[in-house]
């Protein structure tokens, strides 16, 4: 039975109770991880230093030190803020054969942010990606038929042009609402949003949409981890930061 068990791909649990820790980190570092995970060179990527002060036990705190830093202004120390209440959760693993293990349960999870003093380099580091994922490629595709020449917008466009060697008739354009819009880099779509709610601090669904030209459901998602929803008051029905990234902003800013 054990057998026949293994040979359907079962659940291996031989580190179910090994303790891991889960970490939200930003683009630019997950990025640098990568690229360094799928290359020959076995040196570690950071370490984390743990601070206690020895007159109060429950003062703990933890930073990351990168051991390079590849990309341009990417900062070299992180503070790791731990969150005291989270849902149980275990980590799993599938190889490309089917098959699913366990590697561990999540004893503590955390936000990684630059410290104080990496701010100003980051907060350039946001900007010059905010700005390049703000250009929006555009180009014409030119099929030719039987029936004559008709350009077709690629992503980017929202408009539909057709010629027609007989009674060269237009076609109606598209309403933007008709076109499927495609997600951008989630990453990249925060420092977009974090650039918007500088230049304003309330914003509705509808505009972040047309600002944005995100899918709703997409923006939804981002919102929820990065903003709180005015229910009643003068800003009733839109969107601002929560108060622990507008403090960030602010200190960007300001600096």
């Amino acid at each position: 039975m054990e057998d026949d068990h293994s040979s359907n791909g079962g659940l291996e649990t031989g580190k179910a109770d090994r303790s891991v820790w889960l970490m939200k980190c930003p683009v630019v570092v997950a990025k640098s991880w990568k690229n360094h995970a799928t290359s020959s060179d076995p040196q570690p990527v950071a370490k984390v230093v743990l601070s206690l002060d020895p007159l109060d036990p429950d003062d703990i705190k933890f930073t990351m030190e990168m051991a390079n830093t590849e990309a341009v202004n990417m900062p070299k120390s992180y503070s790791l803020n731990m969150f005291k209440d989270f849902v149980p959760m275990s980590v799993m693993s599938e190889t490309s054969q089917g098959k699913v293990a366990v590697e561990g349960k999540v004893e503590h999870k955390f936000d990684m942010k630059p410290h104080n003093e990496n701010i100003e380099e980051y907060g350039r580091l946001c900007r010059e990606r905010t700005n390049k994922s703000m250009v929006k490629n555009r180009q014409i595709q030119v099929i030719d038929n039987d029936h004559g020449v008709h350009m077709r917008p690629m992503p980017g466009m929202v408009g539909l042009i057709s010629s027609n060697s007989k009674d060269k008739k237009k076609a109606a354009p598209v309403k933007q609402s008709d076109v499927k819009r495609t997600r951008r880099d989630r990453g990249e779509l925060e420092d977009i949003m974090f650039k918007l709610f500088e230049r304003q601090p309330n914003w509705a669904l509808k505009q972040l949409v047309q600002e944005t030209d995100q899918p709703a459901q997409f923006l939804k998602e981002i919102l929820n981890e990065l903003c709180v929803y005015n229910k009643r008051g003068t800003h009733q029905g839109t969107y601002e930061l929560k108060p622990e990234y507008k403090k960030t902003n602010e200190d960007a800013g300001g600096e």
